[in-house]
């Protein structure tokens, strides 16, 4: 506890009192001491309000006294020195709006006013300060609209202002901060699309855009944040594919892109991130696909949530490369097959992979990939006895089809089936109704030479009685490999011969076209 006397050193001027366990209230008598520049008491256990004598401190350089239990408004002329550079009172419960003096105060070059209850409307109460490098007021109850003011702290190397009730868009003036390292913005109600002119703040280490209602999808530009360690877009209403684009930011330590509305797959460029270290997490989207092998490239990363999402297939076996990975979810997904054995799973939990299609192993709470294997066999016998079945089937249902059309063509005509067995046995063709091959061949002995009559350029005539005493003049043809080839025209011209009557023409009975002979049955004259 602070004595009253604290007031009378009205010649000091480095007060430095932190990281102690001093409890109470601070003195109103501190606001006498006229020659103060720096007054150090963060990290006790302050409560009560800073007085409002602080206003009177006009050679006051640095305050700060975060990390107490301090409450009640800021003194309102907490700047009347003109001097002020650092004020800390972060990480206690002062309320109220902020002091319009800081509005003005241009010397400042760090304001640390996070975690607290302040009110007030960001565009309207914070002015230029050319020297600022540090601010951060996320954690407040702070409202209103980013101002293209900030742009004007050009030297500006931390910007947070998270947790806040900021509405409106991320400006797009903002990528003038070029010496900008941290930009904090999550968890207000910022709409609009990410502005690409962020992706050119080139010494950009973290940003944190999460748990807001931004929306489109991730600039292409975001390969230019060469320097980016951590990106955490989480918890927006960001959609369409993961960009390939993201694989050039090989210096991200942790990346969260979860709850949003991505699809598409995992681009394998995802193992070009060797430096992720913290945290990969792309959980509760609308991702599908088969996980890429290149995962198992992150050797380093201890954290990676991969669960709500529509992932199919079976989890990478390079998994078991990852051997600093400490924590996997793979939960609510479609995957299948066995679990990888690395070291991490032998002794991992069965939430990190339930529910999911079809996942086994060793785990408590998995079913064992024995049984699943054999199922798998059984299912296979099973597919290749149906499959014979139905083979023999078809075959049945096709030779009974064919044994009916032949049936049913020859029940049809069966005068037609005589009459074509008939020539293809024989190639004869009648006349006066009877067939007379054999009754020709009998009757010449198979056209012996003694009943050769004659012979011509074109065949031998042979003298033949048939049975029913009838003498016919048979000419046998010397066969050509042209006439063999030719059968159908040798046969339709010797039908039209037959249909001739003439009296100057020997009349022609009918023809006989056999593999073996080939003759003419003439009228027999004497």
């Amino acid at each position: 506890m602070f004595q009253k006397r604290f007031g009378n050193l009205i010649n000091l001027k480095y007060l430095a009192l932190f990281q102690n366990q001093i409890s109470g209230s601070i003195p109103k008598t501190f606001g006498k001491l006229q020659s103060i520049q720096n007054m150090l008491m963060f990290s006790n256990k302050l409560s009560g309000s800073l007085p409002q004598e602080f206003g009177n401190l006009v050679s006051l350089v640095h305050l700060e006294v975060a990390n107490n239990s301090l409450s009640g408004h800021l003194p309102a002329n907490i700047c009347s020195s003109g001097g002020l550079k650092s004020l800390a009172i972060a990480s206690n419960m002062f309320n109220g709006p902020i002091p319009r003096s800081l509005k003005t105060c241009t010397s400042l070059v760090k304001i640390d006013l996070q975690s607290n209850k302040l009110t007030g409307d960001i565009s309207h109460h914070f002015g230029v300060y050319p020297q600022l490098i540090w601010m951060g007021l996320s954690t407040n109850r702070l409202s209103g609209q980013i101002s293209s003011s900030l742009c004007a702290c050009t030297q500006l190397t931390i910007l947070h202002l998270g947790n806040n009730m900021i509405t409106g868009s991320i400006p797009p003036i903002l990528s003038k901060l070029s010496n900008l390292v941290a930009l904090t913005l999550n968890s207000n109600h910022l709409s609009g699309e990410i502005p690409p002119e962020i992706c050119t703040l080139a010494n950009l280490y973290s940003l944190n855009l999460s748990s807001n209602q931004l929306f489109g999808s991730i600039p292409t530009q975001i390969e230019k944040l060469s320097n980016i360690g951590y990106l955490n877009i989480s918890g927006n209403r960001l959609s369409g594919s993961i960009p390939e684009e993201l694989g050039a930011c090989k210096k991200l330590q942790s990346l969260k892109i979860g709850n949003n509305q991505f699809n598409g797959s995992l681009p394998g460029v995802v193992g070009n991130l060797a430096g992720l270290q913290i945290m990969l997490d792309v959980s509760n989207n609308n991702l599908s696909g088969v996980l890429p092998q290149q995962l198992g490239k992150l050797e380093m990363l201890e954290s990676l949530n991969l669960s709500h999402n529509q992932f199919s297939g079976s989890i990478p076996s390079s998994i078991a490369n990852m051997l600093s990975l400490s924590t996997l979810d793979v939960s609510y997904n479609d995957l299948e097959g066995p679990v990888p054995t690395a070291r991490l799973l032998q002794n991992a939990s069965a939430s990190w992979f339930l529910p999911n299609k079809g996942l086994c192993g060793n785990l408590s709470g998995l079913p064992p990939c024995y049984s699943t294997q054999v199922a798998a066999h059984q299912k296979g016998k099973i597919l290749g006895l149906l499959l014979s079945i139905a083979l023999v089937m078809g075959f049945g249902i096709v030779a009974a089809i064919v044994v009916i059309i032949i049936l049913t063509r020859k029940k049809r005509n069966p005068q037609e089936s005589v009459t074509s067995e008939a020539r293809d046995l024989f190639s004869v063709r009648n006349f006066d109704g009877r067939l007379v091959f054999d009754d020709i061949v009998r009757a010449t002995e198979d056209f012996d030479d003694k009943y050769n009559i004659g012979t011509g350029g074109y065949g031998k005539v042979y003298k033949a009685q048939l049975q029913d005493g009838q003498l016919v003049a048979v000419k046998k043809l010397h066969q050509t490999e042209e006439e063999l080839d030719d059968e159908r025209r040798f046969r339709s011209e010797m039908e039209i011969l037959t249909q001739i009557r003439q009296r100057s023409i020997v009349k022609m009975y009918g023809f006989c076209s056999h593999p073996a002979y080939k003759f003419l049955v003439y009228d027999y004259i004497q």
